[in-house]
């Protein structure tokens, strides 16, 4: 069903649920939505008014472009400007939690806020059915950001949404947890080599098989960033968070990864006891929001290797863990 402006919500969605969700879109409001990756704060992509609602609804710098759902290449063809090391990603990764940053078209009809008012668009094609159902509906292409405060930890359920969003949105659509857990990958296409702004859902050794050796490292420019989740300070709970951690305060909640985890905290939640970095991108956010209470005096969370999904998960945490602006 959809939720709006209420305490609790059901994963019961209907036809007419759907129908209602894309009119409120159609008419310049806000509905957030849930994707294979996190969920997301929807708007008409073409509508400047709707654009700049999901900013103040998100207390979002202006300067930090959007990401745009499509729901297929063709109509991503007709917004960005392909090469071919985007038609063999294209075709290797979407739908799926890859996002691309490409030369906006010449006759692009996306609202110039989304993308900051820089000459790129960042976009992908979504694997989760229901955000893919409501592109249809809608028949526009969709902005969504992650559907939560900016800078604040993403939101993975609808529940999450509404202890951000409530009384700020439309509606939720709730299709129930979301499957990967961590936001998509974003890749620069604008230059010659190939960068990789944001580590997320298509593991970076995946994309360097599909084209070849990628740029890496910090592309954030504070003024102008190419793309979402490039600001210093992001996904932050309002704990501090110790990273890296090896021993525990006994005042201190613990995010544990693997088999064993050091004694004496607070209260320990796990992203996997297996050491299974799929799982482990999966509960993060949830885990975040779960442990940031004011009976901790901090978060300390153990080290995650830096490899596939993990330098996504450390991406977000060295995020988190950075100094508040």
């Amino acid at each position: 069903m959809i939720a709006e402006h209420a305490p609790a919500v059901t994963e019961r969605l209907t036809p007419a649920d759907l129908d209602r969700a894309a009119a409120l879109l159609r008419a310049g409001a806000l509905v957030a939505f849930p994707t294979e990756t996190v969920y997301g704060l929807g708007a008409d992509a073409t509508d400047d008014a709707a654009v700049a609602a999901i900013f103040e609804a998100k207390a979002r710098p202006r300067f930090n472009p959007l990401i745009i759902h499509v729901i297929d290449e063709a109509a991503a063809r007709r917004l960005v400007r392909f090469d071919e090391r985007a038609a063999q990603l294209a075709q290797r990764f979407w739908p799926g939690p890859l996002s691309l940053v490409l030369p906006r078209a010449a006759d692009c009809p996306v609202s110039l806020l989304a993308s900051a008012g820089l000459d790129s668009l960042a976009l992908r094609i979504p694997a989760h059915p229901l955000p893919r159902a409501l592109i249809r509906a809608v028949g526009r292409p969709i902005a969504a950001p992650s559907a939560n405060r900016s800078g604040r930890v993403s939101p993975t359920t609808a529940e999450h949404v509404l202890d951000e969003l409530d009384g700020r949105i439309a509606a939720v659509l709730d299709g129930g947890p979301c499957r990967v857990g961590i936001e998509s990958t974003v890749l620069d296409l604008t230059g010659p080599r190939p960068r990789l702004l944001r580590p997320g859902g298509v593991g970076a050794e995946a994309l360097e098989e599909a084209i070849g050796p990628l740029e890496r490292g910090d592309a954030t420019d504070a003024a102008a960033p190419r793309s979402p989740g490039m600001m210093e300070s992001h996904y932050a709970p309002s704990l501090p968070l110790r990273l890296g951690a090896t021993k525990a305060e006994p005042t201190e909640a613990l995010l544990a990864f693997g088999p064993r985890a050091p004694r004496g905290a607070k209260e320990v939640r796990w992203l996997s006891r297996r050491g299974d970095l799929v799982e482990a991108a999966a509960h993060l956010f949830a885990a975040l929001r779960a442990l940031d209470r004011l009976e901790f005096s901090a978060i300390a969370v153990m080290p995650i290797p830096e490899h596939g999904l993990g330098l996504a998960i450390n991406d977000r945490l060295r995020r988190a863990a950075a100094p508040r602006p």
